[in-house]
């Protein structure tokens, strides 16, 4: 293992902020995660696990102990299961849209809507990551992990991980017990793309054939780019952690109410198909129906140009500024609609701080 001391972390992430961490390693290997641990444990240190830094959000303070952040690598496309699927068995540090091209690549369906995501494969088990349709927890077989409770490398099969909407055990409930490994994806051979989703059929109307994976896979870059939602060099609606809220579930009570407070405004809530099953709103929705415009600016930071849902480093931007953005849209939304806006990305920080 080597070991760095003051390491700025902000350069690691897609927000470019935060302070240092107080020591930071880079593992590349099993071995090298498990001497992290005896490292922290030593020093009585808090272990914060970096994947593709592409949901994190670090403390102006940076992190007072040790960072690992796991670069173990590598896609290994394994037989087909009893069901038909092709397995994938693939490093936790492995680019996540490395992956994805891999998987278009070799005809197998499952997670061509998720293209364009930043981040690592192991960061995708942890929040369920989903886009267009499509979420991880419907392709992962099972995630191999360090079991900091038990001191030993674990496989934990799919249903084990307690998946639902941008949530998983590693989140929630055993929040901090694991440390990701490999993930192992079973993906359809010569399957169809899925094309659901309305920003989808919108891109493909008019179309009589019916689009391949890489022209679905293709298609969500360029709305993604579109939206701000992909990382390219110099676009400042990219210094970003992606979609800061998640979209709302509510009960069948709250929807109503919600819908009466929509008409009592003469608006009307957006219906998608894919959120109506859960009561599911668009967080983009409230927030633009809730005095926020894009491109909004307070301070250094921002609302995207792009899409109401991202705060943005306008340059130079402190986790405080984003944070005080961040309590401003969830007061509004919260009195003008009485719905309460969780955060996507993780806050990185000194142990006594949260959302």
């Amino acid at each position: 293992m080597q070991l760095q001391e003051n390491v700025p972390i902000a350069p690691l992430t897609t927000f470019r902020i935060g302070g240092p961490a107080r020591f930071f390693t880079l593992a590349k290997s099993i071995a090298d995660v498990e001497d992290a641990v005896r490292f922290a444990r030593s020093r009585d240190l808090p272990l914060f696990v970096l994947g593709g830094g592409s949901n994190v959000l670090v403390a102006d303070a940076g992190w007072p102990g040790l960072v690992v952040q796991v670069a173990i690598d590598g896609i290994d496309q394994q037989s087909h299961d009893r069901e038909g699927k092709m397995l994938f068995d693939v490093g936790a540090g492995e680019s996540w849209d490395r992956f994805v091209s891999h998987a278009v690549a070799a005809r197998c369906a499952g997670v061509e809507c998720l293209s364009g995501i930043p981040g690592s494969v192991g960061g995708t088990p942890v929040q369920n990551v989903g886009a267009y349709g499509q979420e991880v927890s419907e392709t992962i077989e099972s995630v191999q992990v360090f079991d900091l409770k038990e001191n030993e490398v674990r496989e934990l099969c799919h249903e084990a991980c307690g998946f639902s909407y941008r949530s998983s055990i590693f989140n929630t409930s055993q929040r901090g017990r694991f440390i990701i490994l490999r993930v192992r994806y079973a993906l359809m051979p010569e399957g169809q793309p899925y094309l659901e989703y309305a920003d989808l059929k919108r891109h493909f109307a008019g179309r009589e054939s019916i689009p391949d994976l890489v022209e679905t896979s293709e298609a969500v870059r360029q709305i993604r780019a579109r939206k701000g939602m992909l990382i390219i060099e110099g676009d400042p609606d990219c210094r970003s952690a992606g979609s800061f809220f998640k979209n709302p579930v509510l009960t069948e009570g709250q929807h109503e109410a919600l819908q009466a407070r929509a008409a009592g405004r003469k608006l009307t809530i957006p219906s998608y198909p894919a959120l109506e099953r859960n009561h599911k709103i668009s967080a983009a929705w409230l927030v633009e129906h809730s005095g926020f415009t894009r491109g909004y600016t307070s301070g250094r930071a921002g609302i995207s140009s792009k899409h109401a849902l991202a705060i943005v480093n306008r340059g130079g931007a402190t986790a405080g500024e984003v944070l005080a953005l961040k309590n401003e849209i969830q007061r509004r939304v919260r009195e003008v609609w009485d719905v309460r806006l969780e955060p996507e990305p993780v806050f990185v920080g000194p142990v006594d701080s949260h959302w």
